[in-house]
């Protein structure tokens, strides 16, 4: 299936610059060079450039550009002929069933009785540990946390046993990094079922195992788990410098991408614009230098739909009602299939709450409402994340419409799958 690739740091600048894609284009026709061209630059050729269709803009749009933002195509994220090979169609994500089943072959075959029993490691272990964990990251999005927190706390334990065994000391750094990232998985897992103990030691140990491996990535997404629970706790101080403190470790990938967003949800949450933006942008700019992910499902990948949806959130917080609305209409156009499925239900779930709050501000209670009720359709459901977007949907509810008996209705479903999620936990421990 074809996909083209918006260009989330062009979007980002405009963002940043609080223009229309028709303010945007007069003002590139205003420009020394636009003039000079006689450009009729329009909002439909900044749509074309903003969702990926024209991937390297004509030299006088990009003499316009440059004179403009300051900054050249490249920055702007648009791709050099030579670079057009970085933006290849991606393919639709396996069901998750298929990419548990692929695990379950690939686990499998490694004789999980013996190999837990010698002292040394087999031929082709290293590997398949490596892909083992890569296919239960792949999982993540769309399997029921519970079902992954489960086979995840199973593979690591078979990992541990294999590092108290005999190694090399490269077959023992790959043990580490096979360690660290089924730990940060694991740690996330918990965390979504409310399981907070579990996911601070999940945490910790990836940490130390990432450390031991010298695994920067790793580290940075240890720093990252610190920051998402200093979010949901709101302690957003906090959630900065876990921010900051991970983007200087982390470096210039996918770690250090979702560090800098998680930075402006911070800023967002204080009400700062501008630091807001700022990372915003920094974060865009990163991630576009960045080649597109095989597959974008993994959860410790960032991609270009990630970086809208974490943007619709932070725009949400900063009152920024339009943007927050289109960013969250666009990550539900990319993940939600025209039989209505969806490879990412907590992400759809919780751009809808954001739907539902624009709405409510709006003083669309009936929209508001509905788009609230159908976050909570999907089946994948992380107690943390999603019941904290509703609690901000129903508190908005409950202030502007107390008494309404639709508002009321949301109130107590909300409540309702609040505390179904924490006996869900509760049953299973």
């Amino acid at each position: 299936m074809t996909q083209k690739i918006p260009n989330i740091a062009f979007r980002a600048w405009r963002d940043a610059s609080h223009l229309t894609r028709a303010e945007m284009a007069e003002a590139l026709n205003r420009t020394s060079a636009g003039q000079e061209a006689g450009l009729a630059c329009d909002e439909k050729r900044l749509a074309r450039w903003e969702t990926g269709e024209v991937l390297w803009p004509h030299a006088v749009y990009r003499r316009a550009l440059q004179e403009l933002t300051g900054r050249d195509a490249e920055d702007l994220g648009f791709v050099p002929p030579h670079r057009h090979s970085e933006r290849l169609p991606i393919a639709e994500p396996s069901a998750p069933r298929d990419t548990l089943q692929a695990e379950a072959d690939i686990f499998d075959t490694l004789e999980l009785t013996r190999l837990a029993e010698v002292s040394d490691i087999g031929a082709g272990t290293i590997e398949a540990l490596h892909e083992t964990a890569d296919l239960l990251c792949r999982a993540y999005p769309s399997t029921p946390a519970a079902v992954l927190r489960d086979r995840t706390k199973r593979r690591l334990q078979h990992v541990i046993r294999l590092l108290g065994g005999r190694s090399t000391l490269s077959q023992h750094r790959e043990l580490l990094v096979a360690a660290g990232w089924l730990a940060v998985l694991l740690g996330c897992l918990h965390y979504d079922q409310g399981e907070r103990e579990e996911a601070e030691a999940a945490r910790q140990a990836a940490y130390q195992w990432a450390r031991q491996a010298g695994h920067a990535e790793l580290m940075g997404w240890a720093y990252e788990m610190s920051a998402w629970f200093a979010l949901v706790d709101g302690r957003y101080e906090q959630l900065i410098e876990f921010g900051e403190a991970g983007q200087a470790v982390a470096g210039a990938g996918s770690a250090g991408v979702q560090l800098t967003l998680q930075e402006a949800k911070g800023w967002s949450r204080l009400g700062d614009h501008q630091q807001a933006e700022a990372a915003l942008s920094r974060g865009a700019e990163m991630l576009s230098r960045m080649p597109v992910p095989a597959h974008p499902e993994h959860h410790f990948v960032f991609d270009h739909t990630k970086w809208m949806f974490y943007a619709s959130t932070c725009y949400v917080w900063l009152g920024d009602d339009d943007r927050a609305e289109e960013h969250a209409l666009e990550v539900i156009a990319q993940h939600v299939r025209p039989d209505g499925s969806t490879n990412a239900p907590m992400r759809v779930a919780q751009s809808r709450i954001n739907l539902g709050i624009v709405a409510a501000r709006r003083g669309d209670l009936d929209q508001a409402v509905a788009y609230g009720h159908s976050a909570f359709a999907y089946e994948r459901r992380s107690l943390t994340a999603l019941t904290s977007s509703a609690a901000d949907l129903d508190a908005i509810l409950q202030q502007h419409y107390q008494g309404e008996h639709l508002a009321r209705d949301f109130h107590e479903r909300h409540l309702h799958i609040r505390r179904a999620l924490e006996a869900r936990k509760i049953t299973s421990l």
